[in-house]
């Protein structure tokens, strides 16, 4: 059988970077290629890199075919779950496939909704007592998608928001981990020559520029507003001030304090000697 390689597929799943084709290379030709190359009829879904190798060493291989494809977007939805489960595929790409699982099925979901509707207004009314099937809810909330790609909802966003607005060095920064997803979706809210600049300078950089915009929107956020007091809200007004005491008047009122004390001693003094004078007397 003659492969047949798909461009799209071929590149829907991210590529290895250099560091991983070079590992896979060393190990297909160590133990040859143990894994079989799954087939959609005669076009390869998994295995691409595998399959490349294979051929340029003359490594010996397996195929298996796959039957429950019924369209383009079963494979690509197949490829994603299968990506997503393995343990080398970084947060980044786990976020960027489980996203693309959620444009899938929400473009399901949106035409099944519609074929539905157009066959409802084909057709009579259902009488009243006949039970109308209802379409399977689609999840496709962001903490669905989150819970796929075993990430937090933010870090999902952060991802949409590097999708949408990051310039393609920048997306291949944090592809291969020269910037964390945290601080390339903060420096991607620069204008393109910025991040392309920032990219330009390396990892320091980088983080010296996430870290700056980051200061720069701390400074520029309005106050908090106080919060009222009880008895601003009609509760009894406080004994003591509302303000925290300064260190004078923490000293005065320990002054006071410790006169009120003297006074009193002073007093009990009095009095003992008082009282030692009428003995004093009596004897």
């Amino acid at each position: 059988m003659q492969i047949k390689i798909n461009d799209v597929l071929k590149a829907y799943i991210e590529p290895l970077t250099e560091a991983e084709h070079a590992a896979l290379e060393r190990s297909l030709l160590a133990e040859g290629c143990r894994d079989a190359l799954v087939l959609w009829d005669d076009i390869l879904v998994d295995g691409h890199n595998r399959y490349a190798i294979c051929q340029q060493h003359g490594i010996p291989y397996k195929v298996i075919q796959n039957t429950t494809f019924k369209s383009m977007e079963d494979v690509m939805l197949w490829m994603i779950d299968n990506h997503l489960g393995r343990r080398s595929v970084s947060d980044f790409q786990r976020g960027v496939l489980a996203l693309r699982k959620k444009d899938i099925l929400a473009q399901r979901a949106e035409e099944m909704a519609a074929r539905t509707q157009a066959e409802d207004a084909a057709i009579a009314p259902p009488e009243p007592d006949h039970e109308v099937p209802v379409a399977p809810k689609v999840r496709t909330s962001r903490e669905d998608i989150a819970r796929a790609a075993r990430l937090s909802t933010n870090t999902i966003s952060q991802i949409e928001k590097i999708q949408k607005t990051a310039t393609p060095e920048l997306v291949e920064a944090v592809r291969t981990g020269t910037i964390s997803i945290n601080a390339a979706a903060t420096v991607a809210t620069l204008p393109p020559e910025d991040q392309v600049q920032a990219v330009a300078g390396g990892k320091k950089f980088l983080q010296q520029a996430a870290k700056e915009i980051r200061e720069q929107r701390a400074a520029s956020r309005p106050p908090k507003p106080a919060k009222p007091a009880p008895w601003e809200d009609g509760g009894e007004p406080p004994s003591l001030p509302s303000q925290p005491l300064t260190e004078v008047e923490h000293l005065r009122a320990e002054v006071a304090q410790l006169k009120e004390k003297n006074a009193a001693l002073r007093a009990e003094n009095a009095e003992l000697r008082e009282r030692i004078a009428q003995l004093v007397d009596a004897s």
